[in-house]
């Protein structure tokens, strides 16, 4: 679902909320080989958020003060969008998703999380396999930057997406003007705030 065309309400951008989402159900501490890394991935991508989580105050606040919602299509943005803002409406669009991970084909096993250090350093580098390119990754990351920016013209905007492609939206928000305030990091239930400075 598309952001809707509205007719700008104000002269100044609203600020742009961009959050990791929560702690997935997923168990990173086995040891597998590349081809079950890949099955790992696509289990992963499936799962929504372990249970006894909440989402800090701090995001709950953010997400309070956004008039527009966003989050991927992927069930633990979604669930992580719902329990810091629950009750509101959510524009979900498959072009927040993570990059892909695709890991090389060595004949080792390592766990998910050492798996997904070197399946970015290898993806980073072109090492696509068929999937989605760091190219094509960044222009899909411009498109998504596009989409919060128009949506802020209209007021705050809060997103609820993944840790790698978040940092992606970074660099293109920086070329619109846009410039981080507030950093709280790359771990789970964490976000970061953009607000407006001019070209």
């Amino acid at each position: 679902m598309s952001a809707p065309a509205v007719t700008p309400t104000q002269d100044k951008p609203g600020f742009i909320a961009i959050a990791r989402h929560g702690r997935p159900d997923c168990d990173r501490t086995v040891r597998i080989g590349w081809r079950d890394y890949e099955d790992w991935w696509a289990d992963y991508d499936r799962a929504g958020l372990a249970p006894g989580q909440e989402p800090p105050k701090r995001l709950v606040k953010e997400a309070q003060g956004a008039k527009t919602l966003f989050a991927s299509t992927l069930p633990r943005a979604i669930e992580t969008a719902r329990a810091a803002a629950p009750g509101r409406e959510l524009i979900i669009d498959e072009r927040f998703v993570e990059a892909p991970l695709p890991p090389p084909r060595w004949p080792l096993r390592f766990t998910p999380r050492t798996w997904g250090v070197y399946a970015r350093c290898a993806w980073w580098l072109g090492f696509a396999r068929g999937r989605e390119t760091r190219g094509q990754a960044e222009a899909r990351a411009e498109q998504a930057a596009e989409i919060l920016v128009q949506a802020a013209r209209h007021g705050g905007v809060a997103l609820f997406a993944h840790g790698w492609f978040n940092r992606m939206l970074r660099p293109a928000l920086k070329r619109r003007g846009w410039r981080c305030v507030r950093d709280h990091g790359d771990r789970y239930w964490t976000h970061r705030r953009y607000e407006y400075f001019g070209p």
